[in-house]
């Protein structure tokens, strides 16, 4: 037990000095006789006793009281926070084929990039102490936001992610790159790229598997992601009136390449075909992504101040109920 208030004890030898000195004042007898004769040799009956001794409960209620002042307090627990110390960088496809409408959103149907943006947003959501980047690439790459720990700010920019802001491609390789370049110089204890595609390297000047041995030599992770499902998809398309039809189109994946990034940069490859398995990914990299650093965090306390004051309190009254009923004075 700790004390928030602990000079308030030194009060304790003062009120009771204060309390016993207004004892000794001139007592008020309880009958007036013209002569003390006739109560010569009558012994203290009990109740005379009680009397006198009830200044024994106001001296208890006032040490409790005093106690409580002092706010006595027991240790619940001491809580530590963890941080994980990790800077990551979203790599994210937004090459036209990102358009093909076979995942599913809000029970509705919708193209991948937006079920993409959806889950990023739960991912974001969970990491609490990591700086967190993001890069979008179609036949370029650019930087969508910069390592930072402000996720407001972090998924205004992630809204900024559309299909065709850039020459259409899929740059793989120069997706890892500028991913790279914005973790080069990190002192981070994990640095780590989620890389996302749905199709096959064919733009870009830097080759996927030669990215992936410059991430392996920064000591970078690349956990890559296939999204799609396999075989015929639905790509919106429009008609010669203007309406949006849909039409069946292959869209292959290059998993043996994003295989061996993964494998390259002792991380891993997964593969989404829907919505739930794409959730279930990114669930299971921030699971595995966690560096624990635990550092002392604040103490709870729980305040024991009213096993002090109701006491007092109750031995105050039992005086004043005493005093007014059985050690009544008279007159």
């Amino acid at each position: 037990m700790t004390f928030q208030n602990p000079w308030v004890i030194i009060l304790l030898p003062v009120a009771a000095a204060v309390l016993l000195y207004s004892r000794k004042g001139k007592r008020q007898p309880a009958l007036r006789f013209s002569t003390g004769i006739l109560l010569d040799g009558l012994k203290p009956t009990p109740k005379l006793k009680l009397r006198k001794g009830v200044i024994i409960l106001r001296m208890l209620a006032l040490i409790l009281i005093i106690i409580a002042l002092s706010r006595p307090q027991s240790m619940l627990q001491e809580s530590r926070i963890e941080t994980e110390g990790i800077d990551i960088v979203l790599a994210i496809d937004t090459s036209t084929s990102m358009r093909a409408e076979d995942f599913e959103l809000g029970g509705k149907r919708d193209n991948r990039l937006e079920v993409v943006r959806d889950v990023v947003k739960d991912f974001i959501s969970r990491r609490h102490s990591d700086r967190i980047g993001i890069v979008a690439f179609a036949a370029n790459a650019y930087t969508v936001s910069p390592l930072t720990l402000d996720y407001g700010w972090l998924l205004q920019n992630l809204e900024r992610v559309k299909i065709g802001m850039t020459e259409d491609g899929t740059a793989i390789g120069s997706g890892i790159s500028s991913a790279l370049n914005r973790l080069k110089d990190s002192e981070a204890k994990g640095k780590v790229v989620i890389l996302l595609t749905d199709g096959r390297n064919n733009a870009g000047k830097i080759s996927p598997l030669t990215a992936a041995d410059a991430a392996r030599a920064l000591n970078i992770k690349v956990y890559t992601i296939g999204a799609g499902s396999k075989g015929l998809v639905p790509y919106p398309a429009k008609d010669y009136f203007g309406n949006t039809v849909y039409r069946q189109v292959q869209i292959d994946i290059d998993e043996e390449t994003l295989k061996k990034i993964a494998e390259k940069t002792k991380a891993l490859y997964y593969r989404a075909t829907d919505t739930t398995s794409l959730r279930n990914i990114y669930e299971e990299i921030d699971k595995i992504e966690k560096t624990p650093i635990e550092e002392k965090g604040y103490t709870e306390y729980k305040e024991l101040f009213p096993l002090f004051l109701i006491p007092a309190l109750a031995l105050l009254i039992l005086e004043v109920i005493l005093k007014n009923t059985l050690l009544r004075r008279i007159p």
